[in-house]
This record gives C-alpha cells, sequence and structure tokens, in this order.
C-alpha cells in the first residue's frame, strides 16, 4: 500500500512550474478507477481527450501548490478520462489523489483565434451592460449544451447570462471588461 512520494512532502518542497507562467486549471481527478492505480479524470475542456494533447500535467489545489506529472497511460471513456501516473501503482494511492485540479501552464495552450476564448481567461472579468451599471463578475462559466452561460456575481442576485452573439457585445481581455446586452432586472 505504497503512496505517491510526493504525497507526503512538505508543500513548500513541491515542485513548481518553471516559469511564473499563470495555471490553467483543465480538468479534475473525481476517484480511482480500478484497482491498479487508474483515475477517473473529469476533463472541463470542449473535448473529452483535449486535455491528453498535454503529456505534463500539474496535480494541486487551486491556488497551489502544483506537482508536475506525466501520465503513463491514458483511456477515453464516455465523458471522462481514466489515466495512470507512474507514481501510482494501486488503488489506495488512486484514492489519494481525488479532489486535486488538473492544470497545464498558460504558455502551453494554443493561441485562440479572434472571438474566441479561453474559459481562464473569462473568470474574474467585470460585466458591465448597455446601461454602463456593473453587473459583477464572471464567477464561472456553465456548459449548458446548447450554449455556454456567464456566471456574474455583484451586489445584487447571481446572474445566469447566455453566452451568446446576441447577448454578449465586446470582451476587452486589457481592461479586463465584458459588455452585455443585459438588464440587472432580468
Amino acid at each position: 500500500m505504497r503512496l505517491p512520494s510526493w504525497l507526503s512532502v512538505p508543500a513548500r518542497q513541491l515542485q513548481q512550474p518553471k516559469s511564473p507562467d499563470p495555471m490553467v486549471i483543465m480538468g479534475r481527478v473525481a476517484s480511482a478507477f480500478g484497482i491498479r492505480g487508474w483515475v477517473k479524470v473529469q476533463p472541463f475542456s470542449e473535448y473529452i481527450d483535449s486535455l491528453l494533447a498535454y503529456k505534463t500535467w500539474y496535480l494541486g489545489h487551486e491556488n497551489g501548490p502544483w506537482r508536475e506529472v506525466i501520465v503513463a497511460h491514458s483511456e477515453t471513456h464516455d465523458k471522462t478520462l481514466a489515466v495512470q501516473f507512474p507514481d501510482c501503482p494501486d488503488r489506495t494511492a488512486a484514492e489519494k489523489l481525488k479532489g486535486l485540479l488538473i492544470a497545464v501552464p498558460r504558455s502551453c495552450l494554443p493561441e485562440q483565434e479572434e472571438g474566441e476564448y479561453y474559459w481562464a481567461d473569462l473568470i474574474g472579468l467585470s460585466v458591465i451592460n448597455q446601461a454602463g451599471e456593473t453587473l459583477g463578475a464572471v464567477v464561472e462559466l456553465l456548459d449548458t449544451g446548447s450554449n455556454d452561460v456567464l456566471i456574474v456575481r455583484g451586489a445584487g442576485p447571481e446572474l445566469l447570462i447566455p453566452f451568446l452573439k446576441d447577448v454578449v457585445g465586446h470582451i476587452d481581455l486589457a481592461a479586463k471588461v465584458i459588455h452585455v446586452d443585459w438588464s440587472a432586472d432580468l
């Protein structure tokens, strides 16, 4: 019943990315899978297997520390992935990874075309409507199947704003603002 060697290492000694490049969370370890150390991964990407394009992942919590891991083996399973890491020999070790987030450095992501955005780039942006009212900030995005939805929290109740061309106007990443055609009363 051996644990991954890095689980017993004090947090201050865990390896950090070699550059100050921000980490982009791409999924999470959902559970152990089988008895041979595999884990089930819930990807947060548009396509289930997109995460497999990155052979080096970072495991950790949202604010770090992050531990670099290499994917030894992987399989696509419906809406999840099954992966095995070299230091994870059995189910007991795999269960210790449950809940950890999976991230890659921002610089590893491909450049987006004009008008395309990574969800991670939209989190935290202020949302302002056509009347100039600040509705709040994007705290999360939701994939409904037909379209994405911005979850916006501000002074009032939480708002769910559809990420549609007719609703979302100009997005200014530099100014950290999204302009929307949406009333605070909706």
